[in-house]
């Protein structure tokens, strides 16, 4: 017979949860590119998120370095014609340039408002699966949801029908320069509970 362990004493629990705590969002990377085997091993993980039914709404585009470059193009130009801006524009592709990897990850369309829903939160879960996978192997990450997610020029850029499926996050990931710190609200300030 097992001995008796409190809930969340198990060593297990703990590891997880300390991994969970410790995954941050950065975009400063050192030039260090990430293995193409890690990214794939993250993807076969991040599928494995809940959906209902199993829909398996996820599509995963991982960019090429010509991708890229025309994605950085694109940033660009979004921010001449939304700003009139040339020296934000210069500094955005600037720092866009220095972001080792990216993945765009994508949902299927539903005509079905609840499973839209549903399919939209399993491909958030899918995201988290793979930003904590990678986060254990010390790459940390960013998921955007910027303009250029929402620009039809990235949908053509990438052979997406835009009619089929929308932007639920670019990735950007690469080994981090530095993790900043955070902390969050005491539980009781979120927790509500009933009778």
């Amino acid at each position: 017979m097992s001995e008796f362990v409190p809930d969340g004493e198990t060593k297990n629990l703990r590891v997880i949860a300390e991994r969970i705590r410790a995954r941050r969002t950065t975009k400063l990377f050192l030039k260090r590119e990430v293995s193409r085997e890690l990214i794939l091993d993250a993807i076969e993980l991040a599928r494995w998120a809940p959906n209902h039914h199993l829909t398996e709404p996820w599509r995963f585009y991982l960019l090429g370095k010509k991708k890229v470059a025309d994605c950085i193009a694109i940033i660009g130009t979004l921010i001449r014609e939304t700003r009139n801006d040339d020296e934000l524009a210069a500094f955005k592709e600037q720092s866009a340039k220095e972001i080792p990897g990216w993945l765009l990850v994508t949902c299927k369309k539903s005509a079905k408002k609840l499973t839209q829903q549903e399919d939209y939160a399993s491909c958030c879960c899918a995201i988290q699966n793979l930003t904590l996978y990678l986060s254990e192997a010390g790459v940390a990450a960013k998921w955007t949801t910027g303009r250029i997610t929402r620009d039809q020029r990235l949908f053509d850029l990438l052979g997406i029908d835009s009619a089929e499926e929308f932007v639920v996050g670019l990735i950007w990931y690469g080994y981090p320069k530095t993790l900043p710190t955070q902390s969050r609200r005491d539980v009781s300030e979120i927790l509500v509970e009933t009778d």
